[in-house]
């Protein structure tokens, strides 16, 4: 769950200031010894090829230390269903490694908050993490446009989660403005931009249409999504995603912006049984990224390389969080009465409309080039066939996603194509 939200700041604000501040690959810090007890940048060794058999990847790391890294997720116990997105990156790491990397998964912020993580990243309290850029506007202005504009597609509870992560990533990779706000901070990108999953209106009242909407005291996480609501009638409230739950009970708040495995991980439910989606466009994201601290030269060059290429793992356990959680909440939903209701199409319009305007001044601003709005579109047409190619499709609506959604649904397939097309250019060497 969220926590340490920072005060979201009206888009007009933004857009000016961080067009000033933004006119302007692997990394993994060590922990008191262990993350940089296997070598130096200056006794890297010489790494393996990518694509390397597993008895290369064994001989390049046969005389090396074993070294323990610490990750922290934002899932808080290994019941969470939000604990794949750690789960399947260190069982990949551990076994490519033979055990010489040991992952240790810190839940649920137990190092640092959010609002001190990229801190804790560049002075090695933590090793990786999962952070959210979009809380700190200011200090990541071109991570927040791009986040800006990944809202107001069409929503679609798989396709749609599986395409618009793909594109964000690919953009990411390829926007060097994102990738110098890191290095300015220290810190490193695993994955640049990650959208994330789809966000929901969880609300103690159905609120499927736009006069619902009017006056709606609604939690927010992000400026585009502070923004959004004001655009559709409602009041934006900034609080910490732990509050929620008791804002909810308590009636401070009448609705929250979440994604669903904030919602099951949350309870929410238990307070506030309704759930609207849209499908004609989606609300603003609060994406996140997987960063790497300050300890990158501290590890061997194989070890370096073993994590960059376990994200075809990390992947997988990323979309099986976001899009089976959708699974989870839904099938809570059916067994405890919660209304599951399409927003109207008076609500989809503004939604969208808003969409557009953001997507105007973020490219006027060029914090992230003129160009951005053609490189997403080409970005999202490029994926959108690439995806449909591989065979993926939907067989039925949101509401009934439990029903028809395969959870063993491999996505490691998309995985290779962005690691092999984008990234792969930043892999260490």
């Amino acid at each position: 769950m969220r926590r340490a939200l920072l005060p979201p700041s009206p888009r007009s604000r933004a857009v000016t200031a961080t067009a000033a501040v933004a006119a302007l690959s692997m990394a993994l810090s060590a922990c008191a010894g262990s993350a940089g007890a296997g070598g130096s940048s200056d006794d890297a060794g010489d790494g393996y090829a990518y694509g390397a058999a597993q008895e290369e990847i064994d001989a390049a790391i046969a005389d090396l230390e074993p070294v323990t890294i610490n990750y922290q997720i934002p899932a808080t116990s290994m019941e969470s269903p939000q604990a794949s997105l750690g789960t399947d990156f260190k069982e990949a790491v551990e076994e490519r490694s033979g055990g010489k990397i040991t992952v240790d998964l810190a839940w649920n912020q137990s190092i640092a908050a959010y609002d001190e993580v990229h801190d804790a990243l560049a002075d090695g309290r933590v090793d990786m993490a999962f952070t959210l850029p979009s809380y700190d506007p200011a200090r990541f202005p071109a991570f927040n446009a791009l986040n800006d504009l990944l809202g107001g597609d069409p929503s679609s509870p798989m396709l749609g989660e599986m395409i618009v992560n793909t594109v964000a990533a690919d953009v990411a990779w390829k926007t060097p403005e994102i990738l110098q706000e890191y290095e300015d901070n220290g810190l490193t990108p695993f994955v640049p931009v990650m959208a994330s999953s789809n966000y929901y209106s969880i609300c103690t009242e159905p609120a499927p249409g736009l006069d619902d909407w009017q006056g709606l005291q609604v939690r927010v996480g992000s400026p585009a999504a502070n923004d959004m609501v004001d655009h559709v009638g409602g009041t934006p409230v900034s609080i910490a995603g732990v509050e929620a739950y008791e804002a909810l009970q308590r009636g401070t708040i009448d609705c929250t912006l979440a994604v669903l495995s904030d919602v099951v991980q949350g309870g929410f439910f238990e307070v506030a049984p309704t759930l609207g989606y849209p499908t004609e466009t989606s609300f603003p994201r609060v994406s996140g990224a997987i960063l790497t601290g300050s300890g990158v030269e501290q590890l061997p060059l194989a070890y370096q390389q073993i994590l960059f290429d376990a994200f075809d793992h990390y992947y997988q356990g990323s979309l099986e969080a976001g899009i089976g959680s959708k699974v989870d909440a839904i099938t809570i939903a059916d067994e405890t009465g919660v209304d599951i209701e399409e927003a109207s199409s008076d609500l989809q319009d503004e939604v969208r409309s808003f969409a557009e305007l953001t997507r105007d001044e973020v490219a006027e601003s060029g914090i992230i080039g003129d160009d951005i709005v053609e490189r997403l579109d080409a970005s999202r047409e490029h994926w959108t066939s690439t995806v449909d190619e591989m065979g993926y499709e939907e067989t039925g609506g949101f509401a009934e996603f439990d029903e028809w959604y395969d959870q063993d649904t491999d996505y490691t397939p998309l995985a290779t194509a962005l690691l092999e097309e984008t990234m792969l250019e930043h892999r260490p060497s």
